[in-house]
């Protein structure tokens, strides 16, 4: 037998050519830019094809946030104003973001035959497993407006160990009364689709005024090529169950909650009962002066503040400054409970920017903050 001979073969040629550090480095940041704007997939699920944007890198033992739109919007008309804020970068720089785009709302989205049927605001709820097992996601800090706070918390409610907290701003948790539904078909017979979201949205004193804000997004929804499709969205906006929450039964939300709305908003009321029926020490109640419909359009700074404080109560970024509020604003606590006599009794902290940040608070209060 002839004898083995060890043999050393030497490379020529670097198995990846023009890898140098300074080109892997390149490469790496033009990952970055990439990721920086996002990354729009698209899964099928039992109800259709559902798409979403995802913006950075998950981050380890940290749920992603996912946010979810209202009628007439779509997640960049809906939540860009809020998370492009200077203050909001903080946060978004320590979580990975799911923008879901409800069906047929993304840009470019073609219209649907005629005929189609539209997903439930329920069913819809149950599109997200899909794009959370799409993404090898576990849990989620939800982000919700109106529509969108419907479906995330019907989610939350079949799905509570995959939602560690939720911010729910606008949201109405009871189907339509018969009154509800009378009125719905009187003001379908003297105003149009988009003039009866745009009522949806914003308070009447804000569409009276006209200001650029309203004219933009009247502009936006008037003239929008899916405007079929958003009526579509509308009408199961429409047509949604009640949620029966019920303080202190099975039929609740489980996670930490925060509830927004603006002074005169038009889903105030709503708002206000829905804190009524969840667990107080789980559940918080911003109300947000001067902020009209829209508090993530017109005071992104204040909410950004309050989602903060949001975050450090559940545990995360324990370690942030309150740069805003904490600094050139006064923020009250006001603690407030239900209906039933608990909103009458009320204890006020307020604490400025001398004093430091303010006190994280007790959980079930509202927090009223306002210029």
């Amino acid at each position: 037998m002839a004898e083995l001979q060890e043999v050393q073969i030497t490379e020529e040629k670097p198995l990846l050519p023009g890898q140098t550090p300074e080109v892997a480095k390149e490469a790496e940041l033009a990952a970055r830019i990439l990721l920086d704007q996002g990354q729009t997939h698209s899964v099928e699920t039992p109800y259709g094809s559902i798409t979403f944007t995802v913006y950075g890198t998950p981050k380890p033992k940290r749920p992603a946030i996912l946010t979810y739109h209202d009628v007439g919007l779509n997640y960049k008309s809906c939540f860009q104003p809020l998370f492009q804020f200077a203050d909001m970068q903080e946060i978004i720089q320590n979580f990975v973001r799911v923008h879901v785009d409800a069906p047929g709302m993304e840009e470019g989205a073609p219209v649907f035959p005629l005929g189609y049927q539209y997903p439930s605001l329920d069913q819809l709820a149950d599109m997200i497993p899909c794009i959370l097992q799409y993404l090898n996601f576990s849990t989620i800090i939800g982000v919700g407006v109106g529509a969108g706070a419907y479906v995330l918390s019907r989610y939350a409610l079949t799905h509570p160990d995959t939602v560690e907290g939720l911010v729910l701003i606008n949201i109405d948790p009871n189907a339509k009364g018969w009154m509800d539904w009378a009125a719905h078909k009187l003001t379908g017979l003297t105003s149009s689709i988009p003039e009866m979201i745009l009522g949806h949205l914003f308070s009447q004193e804000e569409l009276s005024g006209n200001s650029e804000l309203i004219q933009k997004y009247r502009n936006i929804i008037t003239h929008a090529p899916n405007l079929e499709n958003i009526e579509l969205y509308w009408n199961s906006y429409n047509n949604r169950r009640d949620l029966n929450f019920e303080r202190g039964s099975d039929i609740t939300l489980k996670c930490p909650v925060m509830l927004v709305v603006g002074d005169q908003a038009p889903h105030e009321d709503a708002v206000v009962e829905c804190n009524s029926k969840l667990d107080p020490t789980q559940t918080s109640f911003l109300k947000m002066a001067d902020s009209g419909g829209q508090p993530q359009l017109t005071q992104p700074g204040k909410l950004t503040e309050a989602f903060k404080y949001f975050l450090q109560g559940m545990g995360y970024m324990a370690s942030s400054c309150m740069t805003r509020l904490s600094r050139s604003r006064t923020a009250s606590l006001t603690s407030a409970a239900s209906l039933d006599g608990n909103r009458s009794r009320s204890r006020t902290l307020s604490q400025s920017s001398e004093s430091g940040p303010l006190p994280s608070g007790p959980p079930g209060h509202t927090m009223e903050v306002s210029c």
